[in-house]
């Protein structure tokens, strides 16, 4: 592990700030209760289909080959039919599903203490992939508009990470060098090669540190008092 001594500090939203997964799960087991047509389907099932299709499909729009719209359609029309359950339930589940997400989102365990407690030493800001209407409301509810001083979304840019783009538009938007940016993220793609390929410092949260992440990151952490130590001590 290197020394890390940033002058700026952008944190990933899902799933290192906020318990994406969870509030995931939570919301289609809602949607599970909500349709009578899955009362002979197990939760287990439905999830395991929902996250295979939903994967591909987020891969799909990350390589610009489909929309928004066509991925909110697919998600639930491919797994209902996956499922043989009625697929032009699609547009009715889409809605239940987002009104129920909305309701479990959480912070992750000791992110918050630890984002306060850098934030109070360091300018921050986040950088999300996702939707833009979804990720506003996210960022609003957590009160991250008073803290951090840049807030990037892919949407609005245009591109997901990994691609360079998001981090080179991160990177103009704090005027300061790239090797004094660090980025504390969940994912091994999105975040970790994301961030060293831009020349950024890079915190990755993990239970599971594999390589080639591993050894690509400055810091590796599954515990937040981790990173709040080698910031702050």
């Amino acid at each position: 592990m290197s020394e890390l001594n940033p002058q700026f500090i952008y944190f990933d939203l899902d799933d290192t700030l906020l318990d994406h997964k969870k509030a995931e799960q939570a919301g289609l087991a809602d949607v599970h209760q909500h349709f009578d047509v899955f009362s002979d389907i197990d939760l287990d099932k439905l999830v395991d289909v929902y996250h295979h299709i939903n994967k591909g499909l987020w891969e799909e729009y990350g390589r610009g080959e489909i929309d928004r719209h066509i991925l909110h359609r697919r998600r639930f029309e491919e797994t209902f039919l996956e499922l043989g359950v009625d697929a032009a339930l699609y547009e009715e589940a889409g809605k239940v599903y987002m009104n129920y997400y909305r309701n479990h989102w959480e912070w992750v365990d000791g992110a918050k203490e630890t984002y306060y407690a850098i934030a109070e030493k360091y300018p921050v800001g986040i950088i999300t992939n996702g939707f833009a209407e979804t990720q506003w409301l996210k960022i609003e509810q957590f009160g991250f508009k008073e803290t951090a001083r840049q807030i990037v979304i892919s949407e609005e840019v245009g591109v997901m990470k990994p691609h360079p783009k998001i981090f080179d538009h991160s990177t103009e938007l704090v005027g300061v060098d790239r090797e004094n940016i660090l980025y504390v993220g969940d994912s091994p793609t999105s975040d970790v090669k994301g961030g060293k390929d831009a020349g950024w410092q890079v915190a990755w949260y993990t239970s599971n540190p594999v390589e080639p992440a591993s050894e690509l990151a400055d810091l590796v952490f599954d515990d937040f008092d981790d990173l709040l130590n080698a910031l702050l001590n």
